[in-house]
């Protein structure tokens, strides 16, 4: 039997999210109370600019003071969608001071002060759900806390930010420079003004700090992440990849040390093969292949960001918040103790591609190839193509601690017969 008293909830933001958040909550009303087993309903809205028309909202219901609604004591839920640290931070812990719980889509608050939240979270006893706030409207962060929470994972590698794998697609498919396709990216609005915080990095950042918190039950910040961005991935670094059957793309990857001691997490460039299912991701598509120790390698694809794809994840957790509301019960809390340590991005064993301006004469492979034994790291493959005294030389390692990798450039550029280090990139996915 369906609850006729309404289930309150306020929302702070009402920009693109927000306002398709609220617009689903009206068009779909019925169904909403339908599967929650009560209805819901709006309680307010709070924004930063009052007079801005929001059609479908009630203007008695905006609101510039967030502090005074969540403090509400009716307010059941609250959904957070303005971003950023503060006053973010400070409204949710206040919500849940105030009996509500939260749903939010704050990735850098989550990333990097996400343990204040729960902490709030289950002193109050109140639920915080985030879905929305890693890869958009694919399931991700419900399947990683609840559906392998009996498994052990023991890597998580993906495309979580949709405008860097658009510019990197174009780049692979049409042969464009880094430049035009960020340009085209900012035509169709997958860009920002400005980029920074998809092209360097920061933004995937964000996202695999947490999905490496829930994925090995371990406190996780956005500092432990090591972050690279994509800038400086040229035509030339496709054409390498494509002569290795690989291609590129900006990688978020969290991974479990082979002795289970402790766990790393970093994002950077790097070329994967055609035959890896994200090889295949394109356009503005986010896509996460998880590899569990009982459930095998499972891959999560879909939209990663916009409007309805994020509302949708919002609207999903909603659905499950309000539930738990009314069965006067709670939802999955952290989940942290492993208390492993977060090794350094010198401890991670990974692969090179190494592409080197030599000279070209007698001895230059025997130099190079005795500066990777020395350093303690095995070639793969070595390709050279030399003219008119000029040459150039692509190596590719086997696995290798990164440190030991990043040694061995460091000694390549003192060569006397090295003119310069034209390219390197890590090789994931195999």
């Amino acid at each position: 039997m369906m609850r006729t008293r309404p289930l309150k909830v306020a929302l702070l933001g009402c920009g693109v999210v927000g306002s398709e958040v609220a617009r689903i909550m009206t068009t779909h009303a019925d169904d909403l109370a339908a599967r929650i087993g009560a209805p819901v309903e709006l309680a307010g809205v709070a924004v930063r600019r009052p007079d801005k028309v929001r059609e479908g909202i009630a203007p008695e219901l905006i609101t510039t003071d967030a502090t005074a609604l969540v403090k509400r004591g009716d307010v059941d839920v609250v959904v957070e969608v303005i971003g950023g640290v503060e006053p973010a931070r400070t409204l949710i812990t206040t919500a849940f001071e105030h009996g509500a719980s939260v749903v939010s889509a704050n990735k850098a608050l989550l990333a990097q002060d996400g343990a204040t939240l729960y902490e709030a979270a289950a002193r109050h006893g109140q639920d915080l759900y985030y879905e929305a706030a890693v890869a958009g409207a694919i399931p991700l962060i419900r399947p990683l806390r609840e559906s392998l929470a009996g498994d052990k994972i023991n890597r998580v590698m993906g495309i979580v930010n949709g405008t860097t794998n658009f510019i990197l697609d174009k780049m692979d498919t049409s042969g464009a420079g880094y430049s035009e396709a960020l340009d085209e990216a900012t035509a169709l609005g997958y860009a920002e003004a400005d980029p920074t915080a998809d092209v360097e990095g920061f933004d995937a950042a964000a996202k695999a700090a947490i999905l490496a918190g829930i994925a090995f039950h371990t406190r996780v910040r956005l500092d432990d992440v090591y972050r690279e961005g994509m800038t400086e991935v040229t035509a030339a670094d496709f054409a390498s990849a494509k002569e290795m059957g690989c291609t590129i793309k900006l990688l978020a990857i969290c991974e479990r040390a082979a002795d289970g001691g402790s766990v790393t997490a970093r994002v950077h460039p790097a070329m994967i093969p055609l035959s890896h299912p994200l090889a295949s991701v394109r356009e503005a598509y986010n896509a996460v292949f998880v590899e569990a120790e009982a459930a095998g390698r499972l891959m999560f694809y879909g939209p990663g960001a916009g409007g309805s794809p994020t509302a949708s994840a919002v609207l999903g957790d909603l659905v499950a918040v309000c539930r738990n509301k009314l069965n006067e019960a709670n939802g999955p809390g952290e989940s942290a103790y492993t208390q492993l340590p977060v090794s350094s991005m010198g401890e991670v064993v990974t692969r090179y591609h190494i592409s080197l301006d030599v000279a070209d004469k007698p001895g230059v492979l025997a130099q190079v190839a005795t500066v990777f034994a020395e350093h303690g790291v095995s070639i793969d493959t070595v390709r050279q193509q030399g003219k008119d005294g000029e040459a150039s030389l692509v190596v590719v390692t086997h696995r290798a601690p990164d440190a030991a990798l990043s040694g061995t450039v460091e000694a390549l550029r003192k060569l006397d017969t090295v003119r310069g280090v034209a390219s390197i990139m890590r090789v994931e996915g195999e």
